[in-house]
């Protein structure tokens, strides 16, 4: 199945390890995941600018950006829809994987046991 039809089967996931095989095929393309990387990284210095110039309102901008860069890749390159719509909470928890995967060099691994290559 490719991974823009996954995003149409009906999934009854009963833990996010489950879930994470799913997320990835979600982000196959190389250059999804690059725009969530970025919309995610926009985000978190948005965020911790926001603190010291306590500004909310930069604060609240943050996710905004980041579900835009995802969003934008999820509806351009993989045609899919995002799972945020389905699994906002796991989704929100693998985007922060995925991320963090990436920084330590081990989401090559993962994406090859999620059947990327």
């Amino acid at each position: 199945m490719a991974p823009h039809e996954e995003s149409l089967v009906i999934h009854d996931f009963k833990s996010f390890e489950e879930f994470w095989p799913h997320y990835l095929r979600q982000h196959a393309d190389s250059r999804t995941r690059t725009l969530h990387f970025v919309g995610t990284t926009l985000a978190f210095w948005m965020m911790v600018a926001a603190v010291p110039l306590g500004s909310l309102l930069l604060f609240a901008a943050g996710p905004l950006v980041a579900y835009a860069f995802a969003w934008a890749g999820h509806a351009s390159i993989e045609h899919n829809r995002p799972a945020t719509f389905s699994f906002p909470l796991w989704s929100l928890r693998g985007d922060i994987r995925m991320y963090r995967y990436w920084l330590d060099g081990r989401l090559g691994g993962e994406l090859r046991r999620a059947g990327l290559a």
